[in-house]
């Protein structure tokens, strides 16, 4: 019994040199990204995180928990992104736009790559009230739904650091913006009509435009938000003809020129 327990101080003795490892490697990460912020260079870098994991594998060689170290290096590494997005981001990402402009696809690409908490407005009301969106306009109408939607919004003042995919008429509202903007930046994210059309026109999940699916009436509607949408808007992102890492990555950067601008501002 004295033996095991010999055996275990040394495992809590190895555990306190990795929690000093872990916390010493976290700070080094938040000194790289301040040394990226500052010179320019992309924030998220996929090949240095494959680079390092090829430089582990050699240097573990032939050790026999080659397996089980990789898995757990994994982990930091996914817990290093978390680091760098907290660092970057201490406020929501609210994406808007027209529906089909990639709202949806694209939060699920930033919460890959940054580690960061999703939410779906669409999918928190539905859950809420235990039905579908095109069953609350059919039961309740349009107004009973865009006042779902404010409500979201007020709750989502108690979520911090998260990706906030919202419906494509939320901003309509002069108050819903302004819900966005006490914790959070609006990125507005931009299609072609004839984008949208072909992203949307196999969803029975889309009320404004039952009897509608055309190209012509989704540019009509897109008209008539325009001028809100880019009023509201923080920054803006155009996503057609582009892939997905390259629309992610341009959000990440125009969010941090943006602001650099304002911390540029409030010093001046």
């Amino acid at each position: 019994m004295e033996e095991l327990e010999q055996i275990r101080e040394k495992i809590a003795e190895c555990d306190h040199r990795i929690i000093e490892a872990l916390a010493d490697r976290m700070v080094h990460v938040q000194e790289i990204i301040s040394y990226k912020k500052a010179v320019g260079i992309p924030i998220l870098q996929p090949e240095q995180e494959e680079k390092q994991t090829n430089v582990l594998k050699d240097m573990l060689g032939d050790n026999p928990f080659e397996e089980e170290i990789l898995d757990i290096f994994t982990y930091i590494m996914k817990n290093s992104r978390r680091v760098q997005a907290k660092s970057l981001f201490d406020y929501n990402i609210f994406l808007i736009g027209f529906m089909g402009a990639g709202k949806t696809t694209i939060a699920n690409e930033l919460e890959r790559k940054l580690e960061m908490h999703r939410v779906e407005m669409d999918e928190m009301i539905v859950k809420k009230q235990g039905m579908s969106i095109s069953e609350i306009f059919d039961e309740y109408g349009e107004l009973y739904f865009r006042n779902l939607e404010s409500n979201a919004l007020i709750e989502l003042q108690k979520v911090k650091q998260s990706i906030v995919s919202c419906g494509g008429g939320v901003i309509m509202r002069k108050d819903n913006a302004e819900q966005m903007k006490k914790n959070g930046r609006v990125v507005l994210l931009k299609a072609d009509p004839a984008t949208i059309l072909e992203r949307v026109k196999d969803s029975d999940e889309r009320p404004i435009l039952n009897n509608h699916m055309n190209v012509d009436y989704i540019r009509n509607l897109l008209e008539k938000r325009k001028e809100r949408y880019e009023a509201v808007a923080d920054i803006t992102v155009e996503t057609d003809g582009k892939s997905l890492d390259d629309v992610c990555d341009e959000i990440i950067a125009k969010l941090i020129a943006f602001d650099n601008e304002k911390e540029k501002a409030a010093i001046e």
